[in-house]
């Protein structure tokens, strides 16, 4: 299966639980892989796989919260994660939403509300997945530059004129032009606003690269 068709993780200890949500995802489409304790779940997580997790917060051995806790350690882009409790833990809920995760919903919860905010967590992942690629294509042409157009970029992007940056840098004004054009290209920008938001949005580093 490949790894961008989204799978709902269901980690539930609760058997009748796990079986009714299956059906019910599986219901819509979705694909479902369920696990009865949170280390069985971490123990196959595989981060590259598009989808969300539908996480119990009692469970023998590691709770839902701890797991929580395990993968925003271990991952800097871990899945969006649904709590499912049966306890109104208000102080819990608020805890595990400033941790990330898309919503806490009590036992027994509607059915419909579940399956929106599956549906926003699984676009919440498409988004952010796209974002990173994004950015990684975006550094990858950033190694491309050398460290004099990692200068000439770092004054486009602050603003600055050809002629400022000339005398910045202390070179000819057709040397900027042509440095420009160089950076402009290999960045794939096609107009400065294009070239400063690409920069600005991906989180560029702008360090000096070797010549």
């Amino acid at each position: 299966m490949s790894v961008m068709e989204p799978i709902v993780y269901v980690v539930d200890d609760d058997q009748a639980m796990v079986e009714s949500l299956t059906w019910m995802i599986e219901s819509v489409g979705f694909k479902v892989k369920t696990f009865a304790r949170a280390q069985e779940f971490l123990d196959q997580y595989n981060p590259n796989q598009h989808g969300c997790i539908l996480l119990d917060v009692r469970m023998p051995g590691m709770s839902g919260p701890e797991l929580q806790a395990k993968l925003n350690a271990a991952h800097s882009h871990s899945l969006p994660i649904i709590f499912i409790s049966g306890h109104g833990d208000v102080p819990l809920a608020v805890r595990v939403m400033k941790a990330g995760a898309v919503d806490f919903l009590t036992k027994p919860f509607n059915d419909q509300v579940l399956l929106e905010n599956i549906n926003k967590a699984l676009r919440i992942d498409k988004t952010n997945r796209e974002k990173r690629q994004e950015s990684a294509q975006a550094e990858a042409k950033f190694a491309l530059l050398s460290a004099r157009e990692v200068q000439v970029l770092q004054a486009i992007v602050a603003g600055k004129q050809n002629k400022v940056i000339s005398a910045e840098l202390h070179i000819s004004l057709k040397t900027v032009e042509a440095h420009r054009a160089s950076v402009m290209k290999k960045m794939g920008a096609k107009s400065v606003p294009e070239l400063v938001k690409l920069v600005l949005t991906n989180s560029v580093k702008e360090s000096e690269s070797e010549e």
